[in-house]
């Protein structure tokens, strides 16, 4: 289940991805738009930050900008910054395996097994995924959407 944690980061890193390439947007901008709590919202683009997607300046035109371009930002990088590995059970994991406790064998397990499948499948579609393919599909779809009223 995506978290609070990661829509609200997702949906900034979305606001930032429709500026032009190193235009900067301030924290409260940014949760103004998206309705996010800015202090949450403060935290998260900081953790952002850390892992290197976004930077940020000091000062009368400061705030954040993306540090690369979106169409070199996948989605599933920027779930695993904020919310951790992609796989629901750690025995899936590729990034932080841990075997379960209750396991006898891995390579029998059917429940890992499955799990591997919807790892695979997720990172299938969110490592292959950048910020500029949704936020041109979603801007196509909404000017498609207010020319069909």
């Amino acid at each position: 289940m995506l978290t609070k944690k990661a829509k609200y980061g997702l949906k900034a890193m979305l606001y930032l991805s429709r500026l032009d390439f190193g235009q900067s947007a301030f924290v409260a901008s940014i949760a103004a738009h998206n309705g996010t709590p800015k202090k949450f919202l403060d935290t998260i683009l900081g953790e952002l930050r850390t892992a290197g997607m976004l930077s940020s300046k000091k000062g009368r035109n400061g705030g954040y900008v993306l540090a690369r371009r979106p169409e070199h930002i996948t989605i599933g990088a920027i779930l695993r910054v904020l919310d951790g590995p992609l796989a629901p059970i750690a025995c899936a994991s590729r990034s932080n395996y841990a075997p379960c406790a209750d396991c006898q064998t891995i390579e029998t397990c059917e429940i890992r097994i499955v799990m591997l499948n919807v790892r695979e499948a997720l990172a299938g579609i969110l490592d292959h995924t950048t910020l500029a393919e949704v936020r041109d599909s979603t801007s196509d779809r909404m000017a498609s959407f207010v020319y069909d009223i």
